[in-house]
């Protein structure tokens, strides 16, 4: 076979592998997934799955985001692991490795629909948990975290965001925290078969987007104070609860 035929080839299964619409949108979403999630430590998933679920699906949209975060972010793991608290952040690991095989089951087997509103419901909740100001104070346990959609576990994130750690230290856990509940993500993903060829074209596609966005993200989190810092966390989530509902597909099509 000669390098033409091959070349050819390639093209031909990625052109196939694409959707027919929405490449421009899910660029931009992973932009600005990007810049939250360099700026805060999370808030990828809470942009990302909704609004791009709402174009391919979320049975598309979570395998993509595990792949593009984890190729991404492996120069934000080295600091996080020397600015973190490492004991809480592997206790609530623990907790991942039970919640992750059970959210990938559900991500597997629920209808997109349902899927879709039940994480629209999650990060309203975990939104108005904050807003409230309420502060968590006990020791940490290793909490049935939910691996479904990649949302890695808002009652995780809400006890580092409603805690006694500056933002700094809430930044570091956070990182680390997903960078180890990824691996047991990879893991349930592949025994669920939701690594299909889509998944590996769209990462080729949207990565560049997704980096450069997660660069500027990280440069911002070095000008922002605490106030900031938490505000922004929670307009991200607002807009991705509200955007990400099904009832605004046509919105995003």
């Amino acid at each position: 076979m000669t390098l033409d035929a091959i070349s050819a080839g390639v093209g031909a299964w990625f052109a196939a592998a694409l959707p027919d619409h929405g490449i421009y949108a899910l660029m931009a979403f992973a932009f600005i997934a990007g810049l939250a999630r360099g700026f805060s430590g999370f808030g990828a998933a809470l942009i990302f799955i909704p609004l791009g679920g709402a174009i391919v699906g979320p049975k598309l949209i979570s395998p993509i985001l595990l792949v593009i975060d984890g190729i991404a972010t492996l120069g934000m793991i080295p600091p996080a692991w020397r600015g973190a608290n490492r004991r809480e952040v592997l206790i609530m690991a623990a907790g991942a490795a039970l919640g992750v095989p059970a959210g990938t089951a559900m991500l597997a087997l629920l209808d997109p629909t349902i899927l879709r509103w039940s994480i629209t419901i999650i990060a309203i909740a975990l939104l108005a948990l904050l807003v409230s100001g309420w502060r968590y104070h006990g020791a940490p346990s290793a909490p049935l975290s939910s691996g479904a959609a990649q949302l890695g576990g808002p009652p995780v994130v809400a006890y580092w965001l409603g805690g006694k750690s500056d933002f700094t230290r809430v930044r570091a856990n956070v990182v680390l925290y997903f960078s180890i509940s990824s691996v047991f993500s990879a893991i349930s993903y592949y025994i669920g078969g939701l690594f299909v060829p889509a998944v590996f074209a769209l990462t080729v596609v949207i990565l560049p987007s997704y980096m450069v966005g997660l660069y500027g993200g990280s440069k911002l989190f070095g000008l922002a104070e605490e106030r900031t810092f938490r505000i922004a966390c929670y307009v991200l989530i607002a807009a991705a609860a509200i955007i990400g509902m099904p009832l605004l597909d046509g919105v995003l099509r």
